[in-house]
């Protein structure tokens, strides 16, 4: 079964960084293009960044684009969302997504909280 953990939230202050990490299982990691999506309450889901399964291109929504960099280990079959340059706008549940088998499986999600 497709299984997706992050980690890595916690509260940091403006200005500040924070790196998540996204543990997956369940499939042929290396084969799958993967993403990170925030939350905020009252708000819809949006994309944060994706990178596919293999070579150098990303991307990024235009509010993170040069401060969040996503990057993979296909040994380790984790994902990272290192995020530089913390706004509070930022603060969110932030979940990692997989498109697999013509479905989306998501995380259970890790809140992150940029206030001072």
């Amino acid at each position: 079964q497709v299984q997706l953990v992050e980690s890595g939230g916690g509260l940091v202050q403006p200005g500040g960084s924070l790196r998540l990490s996204c543990a997956a299982s369940g499939f042929t990691f290396s084969s799958y293009a993967m993403s990170w999506y925030r939350q905020a309450p009252g708000k819809e889901r949006e994309l944060v960044a994706s990178i596919p399964s293999a070579g150098n291109s990303r991307n990024y929504a235009d509010s993170v684009k040069g401060r969040f960099t996503i990057f993979r280990d296909n040994v380790k079959n984790t994902v990272y969302l290192q995020m530089n340059s913390l706004k509070p706008e930022d603060t969110a549940v932030y979940y990692c997504k997989v498109f697999y088998r013509q479905r989306s499986y998501w995380g259970p999600g890790t809140q992150v909280t940029v206030s001072s």
